[in-house]
């Protein structure tokens, strides 16, 4: 596995009209050859945070700074957060919207520039607030979803949702008529991290960029979590990129891959491991964008360095995936991903992006109804705007497939033999973490997941045994 440091060098300058352009500094990037990669990293400490810009800015090639919001921020429960900061209590991410703006330009001032974009993530499914915040500062890339952004982190009512991202999402493009190009990236390719097939993902993640497309947005990322085969992942990245030349006509989009988000893990080897293996999922399939974990997915909220290791290793092994393709004439375009026929994921996906498309002319509309409906329905996923009929496992290849499809209008598919037991679940849930664990640590007994335990006040708990440990979105 590659280890080497690189030196970032100085891109293109990427403008749209007279603004930086995070879309356009993407595609440069892809262009020459290197994947972007961006942290989830976030800290309540302006000086930390700062520093941690700073610190993954020249950590490789082509980096996007990131500034992920707190836990109370993302619920809209400022007062906490500023009850929090006044008594020195660290928060799980940046307040973006309770500490003055004053501080805020500071921490970004000499670090975010066109060479450099700095996206807010959240993770809120009322993020009106969140969204004017970033737009004051400057900032105008962001991402999440009406879906994406609800169903998996409490119990907001989808319609609220809706609205609400409505509302966000009309804001975002009044800033095109300021001379930005904003830019919004969707979370529904993501759902619950782990144990939901990658068809209804990249339908999801579709849904929600068609969403931001007829609210008059204009450059979009659609998202992707990396999952158990390689090969099924590869067809739902070009799933993704089909869907979206298909459906966001005059849209500067990319695809954003995501390191696995269940269970990482636990040794330091099997971590970087799984690491550079997302690392060429995304060479392989054409993602322009990776978001990385760390070797302490498993156990804690990561450090500043062990981001910046993180990206070192994503961009080393992008590189060698680069050459390795190079070498042997295999690097894939779009011009050699599989056709319609041959690839599961993308009829599965435009069967259910039919679907709903045909329920209402009005998108948010046809979201509810579709949940209403059962046509969309998330396996695992507790919301009580879930149908919660539909099932999936993990098949003998390692692919995940579908168990039960409840009222989903994907047609037959290849059921598992009896029903998933709560081993069966918790060996699903470690199957990732397993594989990559093996070989580095010495074999323990299976200990089955505990019981959640209470979050503190205005802090949303994800789904037991479906977060992915310690990360946040």
């Amino acid at each position: 596995m590659t280890r080497a440091a690189t030196t970032r060098p100085r891109g293109p300058v990427a403008v749209h009209g007279s603004r930086p352009s995070f879309a356009r500094y993407v595609a440069d990037a892809q262009a020459r050859g290197a994947l972007v990669v961006q942290p989830r990293m976030g800290f309540s400490d302006p000086a930390l945070m700062r520093a941690g810009l700073r610190a993954t800015r020249d950590a490789a090639e082509a980096v996007v700074g990131t500034l992920t919001i707190d836990s109370y921020t993302r619920v809209g429960d400022e007062l906490s957060a500023v009850r929090a900061l006044n008594e020195d209590h660290s928060l799980n991410g940046y307040p973006i919207s309770s500490l003055s703006p004053h501080t805020s330009r500071w921490v970004l001032d000499g670090v975010r520039d066109p060479s450099f974009p700095v996206q807010v993530r959240h993770g809120s499914a009322r993020p009106q607030r969140i969204v004017a915040a970033l737009a004051a500062l400057g900032l105008d890339a962001t991402e999440g979803g009406p879906v994406s952004y609800c169903l998996p982190y409490g119990r907001t009512p989808l319609a609220d949702s809706v609205r609400n991202w409505q509302q966000a999402c009309a804001f975002l493009a009044s800033l095109r008529a300021t001379g930005a190009e904003p830019h919004l990236e969707t979370f529904g390719g993501c759902m619950l991290g782990q144990l939901c097939p990658p068809g209804l993902l990249v339908a999801l993640s579709a849904l929600e960029a068609v969403f931001f497309h007829r609210a008059g947005l204009r450059s979009i990322s659609l998202s992707y979590a990396q999952q158990t085969n390689s090969e099924q992942d590869v067809h739902a990245i070009h799933a993704l990129r089909r869907l979206a030349a298909e459906l966001l006509p005059d849209t500067e989009w990319h695809v954003v891959l995501y390191t696995y988000m269940g269970l990482y893990p636990r040794s330091r080897e099997g971590a970087l491991e799984l690491l550079e293996r997302s690392a060429e999922l995304a060479v392989e399939a054409g993602a322009a964008r990776l978001i990385v974990k760390t070797v302490a997915e498993a156990h804690r909220i990561p450090t500043v360095a062990e981001n910046v290791e993180a990206l070192r290793v994503a961009s080393a092994a992008a590189r060698a995936a680069h050459r390795t393709s190079a070498a042997h004439g295999t690097h894939r375009t779009s011009d050699g991903a599989p056709s319609a026929s041959d690839n599961p994921v993308y009829a599965e996906a435009r069967a259910l992006v039919d679907a709903v498309l045909g329920l209402d002319a009005d998108l948010g509309r046809a979201l509810l109804t579709a949940f209403a409906r059962g046509y969309l329905d998330v396996p695992y996923c507790l919301h009580p705007d879930n149908a919660g009929r539909t099932r999936s496992y993990i098949d003998d290849a390692g692919r995940l497939t579908w168990s039960e499809i409840g009222s989903m209008p994907i047609g037959p598919v290849a059921r598992s033999s009896g029903r998933l037991t709560a081993r069966g679940l918790f060996d699903a849930l470690s199957f990732v973490q397993s594989r990559h664990d093996n070989h580095f640590l010495a074999p323990t007994a299976p200990t089955a997941p505990t019981a959640p335990t209470a979050a503190p006040p205005g802090r949303p708990r994800p789904l037991a045994g479906l977060s992915g440990g310690t990360s946040r979105r």
